[in-house]
């Protein structure tokens, strides 16, 4: 039996640290070592108890969290879950490009249901921190074209733990080929899509927004599925249109990578391209058998550099993806690829 992971607790609200500790020692194999108060004690305490896991409030007195990660990634890296309050969605993205494993949304009310969810999601990113390479890194025009001429480029990308800061690498390295399209389904709340899709626009060159339902697919736009909601591709009259249908019963993931990366070989046969980027599970593993099936090209980030590595190794063994390679390679890799394709066909 694998031994108990442990974890320190860093809230400034006495409350919120009971909680905490109560749902996380719900699991037989997680083990609460202690809590701290503020950032300063929080460093203090990771230094000397060396817990496998963090969990961080962001807003804390003394030390921030943002502070405190900084320092913390310096001195002794740690998978830290930020605990964040729907109020504050910018700040869990810079948490995450300073280094943050994951982050979970607070609930709005602490209902007997509120908490179940919140304890499942809390524990199922604690357990996916035993899978965190050592290490590792932590979580850094044109309008439509209709397809009987010009197609435009399109990339489909896929990730869940550790992905915001991954998307946000692959674009940078992308940047060279600023007139491709990427459809990045991304798994997130859907309270914080929008505020994702906002935090990359900033960055640049890429126009980035959160996909809405029937938004035509522009060269140099980037289309964040909205969280909740599947994101595909579609022919609409000769033109790729986006749609955007809430899930069945049946999907354990929305956004669905799969379902993206199926519409994608659908939609494009032969040109999809499919990118299966860190996070946990096996999302993703059937979309690019998908992609294959139909000629494309499906990529996935190596284990070196995946936070979590998962859905990239589940995609590797169906024995379907084409490239594996380390995230900081993909963009540029990509942007390659596009170069290639626009001289071969003279655009």
């Amino acid at each position: 039996m694998a031994r108990p992971l442990t974890v320190l607790v860093i809230d400034d609200s006495a409350t919120n640290r009971r909680t905490l500790t109560t749902l996380l020692e719900s699991a037989s194999d997680v083990m609460v070592l202690d809590w701290a108060q503020d950032g300063e004690e929080g460093l203090k305490k990771v230094l000397d108890l060396k817990p496998d896991v963090v969990t961080l409030d962001l807003e804390m007195p003394r030390l921030g969290g943002h502070t405190f990660l900084r320092l913390l990634m310096r001195a002794s890296p740690t998978p830290v879950i930020v605990i964040s309050s729907y109020a504050h969605q910018s700040d869990v993205f810079k948490a995450l490009e300073l280094g943050a494993f994951d982050f979970i949304a607070k609930p709005p009310d602490g209902t007997p249901a509120a908490l179940e969810k919140l304890r499942r999601e809390l524990l199922d990113k604690v357990h996916a921190t035993r899978h965190v390479k050592s290490g590792g890194r932590h979580g850094a025009a044109l309008r439509s074209s209709v397809l009987s001429g010009e197609v435009p480029q399109v990339i489909a990308v896929g990730a869940s733990t550790g992905g915001p800061p991954a998307v946000q690498r692959l674009l940078e390295g992308l940047a060279s080929e600023p007139t491709v399209s990427v459809l990045v389904g991304q798994h997130m709340p859907s309270q914080f899509t929008r505020a994702f899709a906002e935090r990359l626009d900033r960055i640049g060159p890429f126009t980035v927004t959160e996909a809405c339902e029937g938004d035509v697919v522009t060269p140099g736009h980037v289309y964040i599925a909205p969280g909740g909601r599947h994101l595909l591709l579609s022919d609409r009259t000769g033109r790729l249109e986006l749609r955007t249908p809430s899930p069945v019963p049946a999907d354990k993931y929305a956004p669905s990578v799969d379902r993206l990366f199926e519409s994608a070989a659908e939609v494009l046969g032969p040109r999809a391209v499919a990118v299966v980027l860190t996070g946990m599970g096996a999302d993703g593993a059937q979309g690019v058998r998908a992609v294959r099936r139909e000629g494309g090209e499906t990529w996935a980030e190596s284990e070196d550099t995946a936070v979590v590595y998962g859905m990239p190794k589940e995609a590797i063994a169906t024995g379907a993806v084409t490239r594996v390679l380390p995230l900081d390679d993909i963009g540029s890799e990509l942007a390659a690829l596009v170069r290639r394709r626009k001289q071969s066909t003279g655009q």
